[in-house]
């Protein structure tokens, strides 16, 4: 049988909290950054299984204290149990404790006033989970999390985990609507891919088809099997997706990414590379034309930019690296002590619509090598 998006988790006691009212607990660190409590943002299709990976996170005896909010209602039975109702502008949430210690909620609030509500008492949380409706882009709600350490925010955005249905899920992107952009949408800017429901599919080649589909998406992100949402939470919790890399695996990864545009209709991945070292201004000016004016990159009509990733050497005595991380309009660059004999020392993967892979690579090449 197929996954649901209706189950409810048991729950063991509920109460109703305002801002006003949520105690202040003791803080508790949590995450790679002191203080700061990870984000994950949970998107895919209606019928993906979102809502079972959640009961099953929810469930499961595990050593983490995890806040899981709801976005999306069915006709199951968290409509029934979960309010989100306001009274002169006060937030009303209605928490349910669950039997592992974890707490959910239900907001229609996808903001950061929403989530910090929960930071009230996030001396009782390691991880936050947000899950979007099935139709939402997931993009530019993790633009709202895409702030700097000076904003003192006590959030941060861990990743993004987008579950794929095996069984129907192509389907779906083959449909000529409105929404199949946003299905794309979400698997490109996704860093983790669950792959689900494949033990609906008939064998390991029907597997290996659906996959290679969602590589010729995002060739960046790792794809993980599932059946039911059953995923060990290593693969998916903590990942720290926009500032903390594997030394090894960043470089080979980006550099083994296809780049043929012509794949999936209009939709690629497509590598830039540069054989030096190089100024970060001008890797910045490169980033801003791309995601803010696209005309004085290409001609072509239509570009669209969804998710950026890249790992740069910087031309100062020490080479240092950055890696470039960007989603939707927003990006930043990170320091990282990554060190390795790459075939490029500096890589930049562009993940997007009407991407024209030489005049992309020639405007790189250009702004680079600009006095």
């Amino acid at each position: 049988m197929g996954d649901s998006d209706d189950d409810c988790p048991q729950l063991v006691s509920s109460a109703t909290l305002t801002t006003e009212d949520a105690p202040s607990l003791p803080s508790k660190e949590g995450g790679a950054r002191s203080g700061k409590v990870p984000v994950s943002i949970i998107t895919g299709q209606l019928g993906s299984g979102k809502s079972t990976l959640l009961n099953y996170i929810l469930t499961e005896e595990h050593s983490k204290k995890i806040a899981v909010i709801l976005n999306e209602f069915g006709e199951g039975n968290v409509e029934e149990k979960s309010l989100n109702v306001g009274k002169e502008g006060a937030l009303y949430e209605e928490w349910m404790e669950l039997r592992n210690g974890c707490l959910c909620c239900s907001t229609k609030d996808n903001g950061v006033r929403a989530i910090e509500t929960l930071m009230e008492k996030k001396g009782k949380f390691d991880y936050i989970l947000l899950e979007t409706t099935g139709l939402a882009d997931p993009s530019p709600i993790a633009s709202i999390f895409w702030m700097d350490d000076e904003l003192g925010s006590d959030l941060y955005l861990d990743s993004i985990i987008t579950l794929f249905d095996g069984k129907y899920g192509l389907s779906a992107l083959e449909k000529q609507d409105s929404s199949e952009k946003v299905f794309i949408k979400q698997i490109a800017c996704a860093d983790v891919i669950l792959l689900n429901k494949v033990d609906l599919l008939a064998g390991p080649s029907e597997q290996e088809r659906v996959q290679g589909q969602l590589q010729a998406i995002n060739g960046s992100s790792r794809i993980i099997p599932t059946s039911r949402g059953k995923v060990d939470l290593d693969l998916i919790l903590d990942l720290n997706a926009y500032s903390d890399f594997s030394s090894v695996s960043l470089p080979s990864k980006l550099s083994e990414l296809p780049t043929n545009p012509d794949h999936l209709k209009d939709i690629s991945t497509v590598t830039l590379r540069y054989p030096k070292a190089v100024e970060l201004k001008k890797v910045e000016l490169f980033l801003q034309y791309l995601l803010w004016e696209k005309k004085r990159l290409t001609a072509q009509e239509g570009m669209e930019v969804w998710r950026v990733k890249g790992l740069i050497t910087l031309d100062d005595d020490d080479s240092k690296k950055v890696i470039i991380q960007g989603v939707h309009d927003t990006y930043d660059t990170y320091p990282t002590n990554t060190d390795t004999q790459s075939e490029s020392p500096s890589l930049l993967v562009i993940i997007g619509k009407h991407l024209v892979m030489d005049e992309l690579q020639s405007a790189f090449n250009r702004i680079l090598e600009s006095s």
